[in-house]
């Protein structure tokens, strides 16, 4: 009896060994795989274009129609300023934004937020990116206040016109929108096709009870302008000195100092807060 007891201790010491040694495989191959989308995460996502420091990456912007596009459609492109944590408002919105067919325009909705923080983001954003193609990384750190929204504006001349196949403007109309926000996108196409394709300012006035988009400047909900006006944003010094506050307030002072915005569209009530809070602002539907 004792020799097979001897025996028995060595089958299980060295049944032990084994699955240890398997183990630690496993891990390593775990390991090694996310490593390599870790690495993949930060080679999609920091990489600068040497042609623009104020963009991180510029190739995830469509710029190319789709076949069912014409050459006369108005080109609109809808940015969604975000954070990259925001993962499923930004699942949400492909969701219902993907059920609208629009005719008469080309709409390419993405969305928009400063450089990656953490770890967990470059590889999660990562892999949006490859499955949605749909976001912009700009080169700046994530702020309320201190110039996300120039950023943005300024950055997309130089980030799209790169490309010497797109057409010329690349978008007619560049919109910004908050991520708690929604648009009908064949009405915003309707209500645009009749109006200059020049030195626009479309929005929502501010205060809710104004009416008249010549006073104040249009709610951070969503605003519009045209692609000449995201251009002189780029080239003008106006905006370069005065960047921090309230920035939807600081862009409406920007085109005011500048003489922009000469065509102005107020698009109440055709835009409202639905269904809170109870203010002035809110409209039934």
């Amino acid at each position: 009896m004792k020799p097979n007891r001897v025996l028995d201790g060595r089958r299980f010491v060295a049944s032990c060994f084994v699955f240890i040694v398997f183990l630690c495989v496993l891990a390593s191959i775990n390991e090694i795989r996310f490593d390599s989308l870790l690495k993949l995460g930060e080679c999609a996502l920091s990489r600068t274009p040497h042609h623009n420091a104020s963009v991180q990456e510029s190739r995830h912007v469509s710029t190319t129609p789709p076949p069912s596009s014409s050459s006369d459609d108005i080109r609109i492109l809808l940015g969604i300023l975000t954070l990259p944590d925001h993962y499923h408002k930004r699942h949400f919105l492909r969701l219902i934004y993907g059920t609208q067919s629009i005719v008469g325009a080309r709409i390419d909705v993405k969305f928009v937020f400063c450089n990656l923080t953490k770890e967990d983001q470059k590889v999660l954003v990562a892999l949006e990116i490859m499955r949605y193609d749909d976001i912009i990384i700009l080169n700046c750190q994530e702020n309320m206040n201190k110039g996300k929204t120039y950023t943005y504006f300024s950055s997309l001349p130089d980030m799209l016109l790169n490309d010497t196949n797109v057409p010329y403007p690349p978008y007619h109309y560049v919109m910004k929108g908050d991520d708690d926000v929604y648009f009908r996108l064949q009405s915003l196409a309707d209500s645009l096709i009749p109006l200059p394709r020049q030195d626009l300012y479309y929005g929502y006035v501010i205060p809710c009870p104004s009416m008249d988009p010549f006073i104040h400047y249009m709610s951070g909900m969503g605003y519009l302008v045209s692609w000449d006006i995201v251009e002189w944003l780029k080239d003008s010094d106006i905006p370069k000195k005065h960047l921090q506050g309230p920035e939807d307030k600081v862009f409406g002072e920007w085109l005011r100092d500048g003489h922009r915005g000469k065509n102005r569209y107020n698009a109440k009530w055709s835009m409202y807060n639905f269904p809170e809070p109870p203010t002035r602002c809110t409209h039934e539907l």
